[in-house]
């Protein structure tokens, strides 16, 4: 049991106080904001902005993990986005409602995963940060990533199926990464996922029947 103590958490040792207590509250507000989209709140928003300013500081400046550094600046940009949207009156009484993803989306989708990963290809070329097969991984997950937060700025039911994808890839790779915490935190975002999704369903089908 020490053993895996130390492996996931040894790496702690070498970090100033300050990047430990930053990563904890960073993992501690992500995961409420994930709560809070569950619940179809929209202080998902406000409470992931805090998370992904943290992440982008610590990613950029810390870690120095460019692509993941990548994610978080494109969070922020959409959950301003999303702020918007989630409060925006589709009539005089109700704000934009949870619909499933249109034919078109999907294709808009696929336009932002293309562009993402070839973004980031670019960015890691650049930097010539391909030194790892963890740039390969990171690039792949930042278009799923992407494409995640694009439908859930939009409210689309299916940016769960995203999260979850995306989620599940994260958590070894963040344990390779030696981001013990930030793997737990993936680990904690795919169950709240999954529930999300199962919640997101129930409250369009309710949706529907109400019509």
């Amino acid at each position: 049991m020490s053993q895996v103590f130390d492996y996931l958490f040894s790496q702690y040792s070498s970090y100033p106080s300050y990047i430990i207590v930053l990563e904890i509250i960073g993992v501690i507000f992500g995961v409420i904001s994930v709560v809070f989209s569950k619940m179809n709140k929209v202080l998902v928003f406000p409470t992931g902005i805090i998370s992904t300013l943290i992440f982008a500081y610590l990613l950029l400046f810390e870690w120095y993990l460019l692509g993941d550094a990548i994610i978080n600046i494109y969070y922020f940009i959409m959950s301003v986005y999303g702020w918007y949207v989630w409060t925006k009156k589709v009539n005089n009484t109700e704000v934009t409602p949870i619909t499933k993803t249109t034919l078109v989306e999907h294709k808009t989708t696929f336009l932002i995963f293309i562009s993402s990963v070839v973004f980031v290809a670019l960015i890691y070329h650049i930097y010539d940060k391909w030194i790892d097969w963890t740039a390969y991984v990171d690039t792949l997950t930042t278009g799923i990533f992407f494409v995640g937060m694009w439908l859930m700025a939009r409210r689309k039911l299916e940016n769960w199926i995203y999260w979850i994808i995306g989620d599940l890839i994260s958590i070894p790779l963040y344990l390779y990464k030696g981001l013990a915490f930030t793997s737990l935190q993936y680990l904690l975002f795919t169950i709240l996922a999954v529930l999300g999704y199962i919640a997101w369903k129930k409250h369009l089908n309710k949706q529907k029947q109400a019509v």
